[in-house]
């Protein structure tokens, strides 16, 4: 590379300019003190003990968790809350600098969004937030990572691949190590009350702990659906697979489609491959790693999906329809159906405001195989700090400590619903229901809880029904679940080239599903995926495998 033409100026130019697909091949061909040279791997390395684990004490639920995953339920709210933090983290002199990635709408700035500055003032910070849409997230973080100008908390989720993600993150930000790793994390009990497992899903890099899992439910991606409209169109939990299509096709017409979906799902994908008995994305035995688009379940997923979209049973402008749109069409009846987070259930039920049931579907039936369901990675995301002074790191962990407090706290009510009176009020049943101003001013929109957060409830204050129906529904797919194998691991060659990889898969999908393309040429775009670095992400994540168990 030119020396008068940097690395940081020319991604700079290309952020700028919207080229963001070109990014991560040049953070593959160039190495730098933000790309760091050391690798970012845990093999042949001492790992650093998890947090030890100490669960918050909590109300009793209402509906039983099971070992397995299935979540508490809870039908009422606690009548009596808990002060989880004694005193606030900041002196109300300090100010903090975050990003993070949202898929609601930006929020107002915090001297004129109640929510906002009651959250300062409780955390005792200033608080300068940098909300990026789901849509922009990559092209923002390429720009960020090979900036000078870092904030100090790092929210990495949404499910992205970002180029040379560990080892910005190792060469970049804090190793937490000393101050969460076995009896130390005591000092903030709300991230020591973080699930083994979550921590296991964000991973060591180089056998430290460079981050703080925000936690999740084990459902992946869900398939949401009208209830009503699905009913009337012959649609039956487990049904068979050309059955469901049948009840999309007979959903569809009339301005309405059967199945939603957007630039950033493309067509729901992933839910239908594991319908078909794919692997979940990496499946590894013993040090041989096998990835999901390359086996012959794949490509019948794509038949399947192609079949879906000669019919007319996806909305037509699918590719070209933002995630937040594709809601908004989904909560006026325009799309019958959409694949979203499983998080996003309870927003999901407000935003159709009554107009119809809002249902969970469980894998339909791929030629009388077993059913099959994606286990999350146990987390949205993770978040990381910029390297900093003692003082300021812990300053930071206990904001992220008190942002962790536990369903049933003081805290957990503000970060969740907001102010009394304000931005919820009291049902009958005590349950906290947001107000129209709760519903402009809120955690989708000032996503805090994308940065850190309690262990989840199941809780859907005012959606009894929902909760009850949603648990149900966790009994039938938690044990179907299929983890990734790859979460956790670490492979030199998918940090670096994951982005542009994942695009391959992502563009390939879209083209064939659109009859661009054919399935017969998947086989090619699969080889592209092995020759421009998928065979040694292969190679490595079953060596990291192996080291590992």
């Amino acid at each position: 590379m030119s020396a008068n033409m940097s690395r940081r100026t020319l991604l700079r130019s290309i952020a700028v300019g919207g080229t963001a697909l070109a990014v991560p091949s040049l953070l593959t061909g160039c190495s730098t003190e933000s790309g760091g040279g050391a690798s970012v791997g845990n093999k042949g390395t001492k790992a650093a003990p998890w947090p030890t684990y100490a669960a918050a004490e909590g109300p009793a639920p209402d509906l039983a968790p099971t070992a397995d995953g299935v979540q508490a339920g809870f039908l009422r709210y606690p009548e009596k809350l808990v002060k989880a933090v004694a005193e606030k983290p900041g002196t109300g002199k300090e100010k903090i600098r975050i990003i993070s990635i949202t898929y609601g709408t930006p929020p107002k700035p915090a001297s004129q969004n109640k929510y906002w500055a009651a959250l300062n003032k409780a955390l005792g910070v200033e608080i300068e937030f940098t909300v990026v849409p789901d849509a922009d997230f990559r092209t923002k973080m390429a720009t960020l990572m090979a900036g000078d100008d870092l904030p100090d908390i790092i929210a990495i989720g949404g499910g992205y691949t970002l180029p040379r993600e560990a080892q910005f993150v190792k060469s970049r930000c804090a190793d937490l190590t000393e101050y969460l790793s076995g009896d130390a994390a005591k000092d903030y009990p709300h991230l020591a009350a973080i699930p083994t497992y979550a921590w296991d899903g964000m991973g060591r890099i180089a056998g430290r702990i460079y981050g703080i899992p925000v936690e999740r439910p084990k459902p992946q991606d869900t398939l949401f659906l009208n209830q009503e409209a699905f009913a009337k169109a012959g649609f039956e939990q487990g049904m068979s697979a050309a059955d469901f299509a049948k009840a999309a096709k007979s959903a569809t017409g009339h301005r309405t489609w059967g199945l939603g979906a957007s630039t950033t799902s493309y067509f729901g994908y992933k839910t239908h491959a594991i319908w078909h008995g794919t692997p979940n994305e990496w499946r590894i035995k013993g040090s041989q790693a096998e990835y999901f688009a390359g086996t012959d379940e794949f490509k019948s997923a794509l038949e399947y999906m192609a079949k879906l979209r000669a019919s007319g049973a996806y909305y037509p402008e699918a590719t070209s329809v933002s995630q937040v749109d594709l809601k908004n069409q989904f909560y006026n009846g325009t799309a019958l159906s959409m694949t979203d987070g499983f998080g996003a259930t309870i927003s999901n039920a407000q935003g159709i405001k009554g107009a119809y049931t809002l249902d969970v579907a469980q894998p339909y039936v791929v030629g009388g195989g077993r059913q099959q369901y994606q286990q999350s990675r146990g987390i949205f995301g993770y978040t990381a700090l910029k390297k900093a002074s003692k003082d300021r790191i812990k300053l930071l962990l206990r904001v992220l400590d008190w942002l962790a407090s536990p369903f049933g706290s003081q805290e957990f009510e503000l970060l969740h619903y907001g102010i009394e009176g304000t931005h919820f009020k009291r049902d009958k049943d005590n349950n906290p229901i947001a107000t129209e101003l709760g519903i402009l001013e809120s955690k989708d929109n000032l996503p805090l809880v994308k940065v850190s957060d309690a262990p989840q409830p199941l809780y859907y204050p005012g959606f009894a029904d929902l909760t009850k129906r949603v648990h149900a529904w966790q009994q039938k797919v938690v044990p179907m679940m299929v983890p990734n194998d790859r979460w956790g691991l670490q492979s030199d060659t998918f940090n670096r080239q994951g982005a542009t990889l994942d695009q391959i898969i992502n563009d390939g999908v879209t083209a064939v599903v659109t009859g661009r393309k054919k399935v017969s040429d998947w086989d090619g775009i699969y080889k592209k995926w092995l020759a421009q670095g998928g065979r040694k992400a292969l190679d490595e994540f079953g060596e990291e495998y192996a080291a590992a168990h």
